[in-house]
C-alpha cells in the first residue's frame, strides 16, 4: 500500500467516525423533541381544562378521562405535581430507558 492509500483510508474512517456521531446527535434531538410534544399536549390539556372549569386538575387521570389526553405511557414517565387548583401544575416528561 501507499502513502495516497493510507490516507484514503484514514479520510473514510474519519467520515464514518463523523456520521455515526451525527446520527446519535440526530437521534437524541428527536427523542427530546418527542418528549416535549407529550409535556406540552399535557400542559395544553390543563390549560383547557381551567379555561373550561376554572381550576386545573389534580392528576393526569382526570385529564385522560375528561380531556381526552393520550400519550404512550410505555414509553414515557410523566410527573404531574399539582401544588393548587389555580396554579400550572409541573410537569414533567421522561423517555423510559433515557440516560
Amino acid at each position: 500500500m501507499t502513502r495516497r492509500d493510507y490516507f484514503k483510508i484514514a479520510v473514510i474512517a474519519l467520515v464514518l467516525v463523523l456520521a455515526v456521531m451525527l446520527v446519535g446527535r440526530i437521534s437524541n434531538s428527536h427523542q427530546a423533541a418527542e418528549s416535549e410534544i407529550v409535556r406540552q399536549s399535557i400542559k395544553d390539556a390543563a390549560i383547557n381544562c381551567y379555561a373550561v372549569e376554572g381550576a386545573y386538575p389534580d392528576d393526569l387521570e382526570y385529564l385522560r378521562e375528561n380531556y381526552m389526553l393520550a400519550y404512550n405511557e410505555d414509553r414515557y414517565f410523566v410527573t404531574y405535581e399539582s401544588f393548587s387548583s389555580n396554579h400550572i401544575p409541573d410537569i414533567y416528561v421522561t423517555e423510559r430507558g433515557a440516560h
